[in-house]
């Protein structure tokens, strides 16, 4: 007959055993906390999950990283700044994690950027787009892997310069980014091109385009071009209003992110043929990283990647190649580590610069096409991160007190 004592402490044996399963487990294993705007921006970040998962199958077949596998705890920052910085603490505090990655809109990057900072955490932004991340709110915690605002602007204005178009409209969605595009733009516009005039800006909420009457704002300021920032469906009402009423007709127009997949394939037929744009057209590339990646991809889940399987790919190899160069996953080690961390990429190689912890990926120019009654892009060209961020003096200047 089994005891009350003999239960009790069978009970203590298995839960003895239990947390000490837990901690062999553990120890198995370094954890990234990853948190993103999953549930709002899925057109991006289910491939961009796609991507990571990849990512992290392929370094867990190799061994892992220092002996140990890769695990990533990953959750949903609500797209608020509020809920990413709580999200951000319960990682911390509860999974113990002292790597994060991760986010999407500028707004709460830059949240998880500022906690970063105050708790010492190290923090890979992922996609979020906004300078300030890497510059003016920049800490010593905090890198950033995607190509920025700052960046994806300065590739598109020797084209938008070649255009000579003096009167341009603006369109972008009012929250960080978009304002800073903008402001980029005719910052960038303005020192190439004095003459240049900025006849309507429409600065629509995000998500919340009233699109009909953004087109005809912009049909009523005659303009000879147009600026363009939205992105997802507010990009697809944009596209399709306009394309309805003709504003696009005999003008130019300059988008960022336009040509990603992304975006372009939910509008199909309807693709604004001619669109200056950035973005990313996976059937034409031709670096050998992007071969090998693209076909794991398609192997694994039977798609194409968008840019956003590109970013999450990504941010896991450059996680894994700082925590090799760092031998140690210590925050200060990964920092250090990160300071010049050489990467490869889908896109070829990349630096983190040390200067201000952004990375050096580029990004793809060129027009939008239809093919097969799909929205592509034609006459590419891949612009090297590298060319179009200000140097290392300049750096100083944006970055004051970032250590």
């Amino acid at each position: 007959m089994i005891t009350a004592r003999a239960l009790g402490s069978l009970a203590f044996a298995g839960a003895v055993a239990l947390t000490f399963g837990r901690a062999a487990s553990a120890q198995d294993t370094i954890k990234i906390g990853e948190l993103n705007s999953y549930k709002t921006q899925t057109a991006f970040l289910d491939p961009y999950k796609k991507g990571w998962e990849l990512a992290i199958e392929e370094i867990n077949a190799k061994g892992g990283v220092l002996g140990k596998k890769l695990e990533v705890i990953s959750r949903d920052d609500g797209s608020s700044p509020g809920d990413a910085v709580r999200v951000a603490e319960e990682l911390v505090t509860r999974e113990g994690v002292n790597i994060l990655a991760g986010t999407f809109l500028s707004n709460t990057g830059l949240a998880v950027t500022e906690f970063a900072g105050k708790k010492k955490v190290f923090f890979l932004a992922a996609e979020p787009l906004t300078d300030k991340i890497t510059w003016q709110n920049g800490n010593r915690y905090t890198f950033r892997l995607r190509a920025t605002t700052y960046m994806q602007v300065a590739m598109l204005v020797p084209e938008a310069l070649a255009a000579k178009k003096k009167r341009w409209a603006l369109v972008y969605p009012n929250y960080e980014y978009g304002q800073a595009a903008a402001a980029t733009f005719k910052e960038m516009m303005k020192a190439k091109q004095p003459d240049i005039e900025f006849v309507t800006e429409q600065a629509p909420p995000l998500g919340k385009v009233d699109a009909g009457a953004v087109v005809q704002a912009i049909d009523d300021a005659k303009p000879d071009a147009i600026f363009n920032v939205l992105f997802g469906a507010d990009f697809a009402k944009l596209v399709r209003e306009g394309g309805t009423r003709g504003v696009f007709k005999d003008r130019t127009v300059v988008s960022v992110l336009s040509g990603e997949p992304e975006y372009l394939d939910p509008v199909k037929e309807e693709a604004p043929v001619g669109w200056i744009v950035t973005g990313y057209p996976w059937d034409k590339i031709k670096i050998p990283e992007h071969a090998t990646f693209l076909a794991a991809y398609q192997k694994k889940y039977n798609d194409y990647p968008r840019l956003g399987s590109i970013v999450g790919y990504a941010t896991m190899k450059s996680l894994a190649a700082g925590i090799a160069k760092a031998g140690s996953t210590d925050t200060e080690k990964l920092i250090t580590a990160f300071r010049g961390l050489d990467v490869v990429g889908p896109f070829g190689p990349f630096t983190y610069r040390a200067s201000d912890h952004q990375a050096t990926a580029g990004a793809f120019v060129g027009k939008i096409a239809l093919e097969n009654g799909k929205g592509t892009m034609t006459d590419i060209k891949y612009v090297d991160g590298a060319t179009v961020l200000p140097s290392d003096a300049e750096v100083k200047k944006l970055r004051p007190a970032a250590e």
